[in-house]
């Protein structure tokens, strides 16, 4: 996964988790350790795409326009790189045996990718994060109690 699509992820989970709030992209950029001029870029493209709305002014900054429940990590990806399953051995008639089973198993790898990731939404994540959150708690409570 590239970095603009990660750090789409990254903004996009941030911001989907208070979509009322609005985060600037230093903020982002600061928490993720990531340029905040990249970052500006990767924000640019998520509104084009809907996802994020720009609030200008003082105090502004970007708060989550899209769907969590819809929006999947694909879509995010694919505003970023090309996800497509377009498996096309380029020297058919050259290609050994190996080849072709390595270019098989190159193709279901990336199909059974890009199905993950077309059905894991934000939201997912979003629970994902906070289940994390709760046994790293617990396993602070349990080792000072102990």
């Amino acid at each position: 996964m590239q970095k603009s699509s990660r750090l789409a992820i990254y903004a996009l989970i941030e911001l989907a988790a208070d979509p009322e709030r609005q985060v600037s992209v230093s903020e982002i950029g600061e928490k993720y350790r990531v340029s905040a001029h990249h970052l500006a870029k990767v924000m640019h493209t998520l509104g084009r795409a809907g996802l994020v709305r720009s609030i200008r002014g003082v105090g502004g900054g970007y708060s989550f326009s899209g769907n969590a429940r819809r929006t999947t990590l694909l879509d995010v990806i694919n505003l970023f790189e090309d996800m497509s399953s377009d498996c096309k051995l380029t020297d058919r008639d050259a290609a050994t045996a190996a080849e072709w089973a390595l270019f098989d198993v190159s193709c279901e790898i990336n199909d059974i990718a890009r199905a993950t990731l077309g059905s894991i939404t934000l939201s997912t994540m979003l629970k994902q994060i906070e289940r994390h959150k709760k046994s790293a708690m617990a396993r602070t409570s349990e080792s000072e109690m102990a």
